[in-house]
């Protein structure tokens, strides 16, 4: 891939509340008895898994790139498409919002009904630009948003639930991830990697929501309420780009550190619940300066781009308390090729020590595929353990790569793929491989960048192709033990199954 190609993809990189009927495709759910509990993303309660799809980049009411979000129940129950124009969600849509860039799903009120988070980073608040936003609407029996309890904001402001003042480009909402603690406390971690700490701009920050209560914290890398964050703030640093989290462990990216005078090498930082005055308790940090660790910091790794986190287990335990951390490393260079990329695996342990278990890139033994420069290995990651609750094994514990730089002859640069790899064992005894013409049902094309949007649920792997020719953007869902270039169980695609006909860039986030 010429040095255009790189500049391309890295461009691209980086770049109802409902009464029935209001919004495109709004059919109603059919209504339970009572929410029960256990069923992961599931908005109305009937027992079914439901799937939330943005298209961040969807004109709203002639603002483009406002942002939609298409929610399609289970069971063939209906969709409904919401954004900032529907009734019951505050704001106004507007050109360049994104509402959708993030996603994430949890239950936040412990009703049984699970409730969605969606992500505005580019959202302006009054006159100050990206600022960003986040809003939660709630599930109920009768769908989501259909019940008695408004749509939470999760905003800057000194009367506003974050605090603080919102400053240009702050990109609140940027990255959400929100579960259980192992407590059975709900969490939300927000995302903003644009925010100055004192003088230093662009440090980045999260927030930590915790309980019912919705209690928040801000902890950036100076913070030092619960034990001394990793790093330090500095410019550039990007922290909260990338967030992930299991019911004992969370981590936290940041791209943009800079190691020494290494430059954008990046590093994670990672923390329990465990909370102290409120804040979590930091565990550590993880970079590849420190001598545990395989590889060596080089200028733009971006160590800590994408996050990954599932449960883990091993042999004889009794209990689940550790948790497996997948690192991309998008940047990496191997020998001489160039932005090639890698991935590295984790464990954390109980008491905050971390194990360095995979290195893991396609120049890996038996993984499918060759690297090459400009493939971004490790771009975007997903994962899962199927049996958290048991000794975690290949079969069980297992990981999307996303592979966006890839490319299938000169003809079709940067037409994406995605590698499936165990987490136990040698990653490429059961890898699997993915794209455009191989197990994803469209033609491979220029820029189609399929691995650029990942999504693990327990039973499928979710990947969006947002980009490429029309008839190929599509929600693809595929069963974790497919096999190299199988066929998706599961498709959502723009004009069928009640999801309206047009978009932009539909399936960039998936939940």
């Amino acid at each position: 891939m010429g040095e255009a190609g790189r500049r391309s993809v890295v461009a691209v990189l980086a770049g109802a509340l409902l009464a029935w009927g209001v919004g495109t495709g709004g059919t109603p759910a059919a209504a339970a008895v009572a929410c029960p509990s256990g069923t992961e993303s599931d908005f109305n309660g009937d027992g079914l898994r439901d799937t939330a799809i943005a298209d961040p980049e969807a004109t709203v009411d002639g603002a483009a790139k406002a942002g939609v979000v298409h929610v399609v129940y289970g069971g063939g129950k209906g969709t409904v498409t919401l954004s900032q124009g529907t009734g019951g969600i505050p704001g106004a849509p507007e050109a360049g919002d994104r509402f959708g860039h993030s996603l994430a799903v949890y239950d936040a009120d412990l009703d049984g009904c699970s409730d969605l988070v969606i992500g505005s980073p580019y959202e302006d608040l009054d006159t100050t630009p990206d600022a960003g936003l986040v809003q939660v609407i709630y599930g109920a029996t009768a769908g989501l948003g259909a019940g008695s309890r408004a749509v939470k904001q999760f905003l800057q402001g000194s009367d506003k639930p974050l605090g603080g003042g919102p400053e240009a480009e702050d990109w609140v909402g940027y990255a959400v991830e929100a579960g259980k603690t192992s407590g059975g406390k709900p969490f939300l971690l927000i995302g903003s990697p644009g925010e100055s700490v004192g003088t230093v701009e662009d440090a980045g920050a999260f927030y930590y929501v915790s309980g019912t209560a919705q209690s928040v914290v801000f902890v950036s890398q100076d913070a030092d309420a619960a034990g001394a964050v990793a790093g330090v703030a500095e410019r550039d640093d990007r922290f909260g780009s990338a967030l992930a989290a299991t019911p004992t462990h969370f981590a936290v990216g940041t791209p943009g550190e800079a190691l020494d005078t290494t430059t954008f090498a990046g590093g994670v930082a990672y923390f329990n619940h465990t909370l102290t005055s409120g804040y979590p308790k930091p565990l550590g940090g993880l970079g590849q300066d420190q001598d545990e660790i395989r590889g060596a910091e080089e200028v733009g790794d971006q160590f800590g781009t994408a996050l990954a986190m599932v449960p883990y287990r091993a042999s004889g335990a009794t209990s689940t308390t550790e948790s497996l951390l997948l690192v991309g490393v998008p940047g990496e260079d191997l020998s001489t090729t160039v932005d090639a990329g890698a991935v590295q695996v984790f464990k954390l342990a109980a008491n905050g020590t971390f194990t360095d278990t995979a290195w893991i890139d396609q120049n890996t033994a038996d993984v499918h595929e060759q690297a090459e420069a400009g493939d971004f290995f490790g771009q975007r990651l997903a994962a899962v353990n199927t049996s958290p609750n048991t000794a975690s094994t290949g079969a069980t514990t297992k990981a999307a790569i996303g592979v966006p730089g890839e490319e299938w002859s000169e003809d079709n640069p940067d037409k994406g793929g995605v590698q499936i790899v165990p987490l136990v064992g040698a990653p490429g005894a059961l890898d699997q491989w993915i794209d455009p013409g191989y197990g994803i049902p469209s033609a491979a094309a220029p820029r189609m960048l399929a691995g650029i949007s990942l999504s693990a649920t327990p039973s499928l792997l979710y990947v969006g192709v947002p980009y490429g020719p029309a008839e190929g953007r599509a929600v693809y869902g595929f069963p974790w033990n497919v096999t190299s270039g199988g066929a998706p169980t599961e498709t959502f695609r723009p004009g069928e199954g009640g999801i309206p006909a047009t978009g932009v860039a539909f399936g960039t986030t998936v939940r």
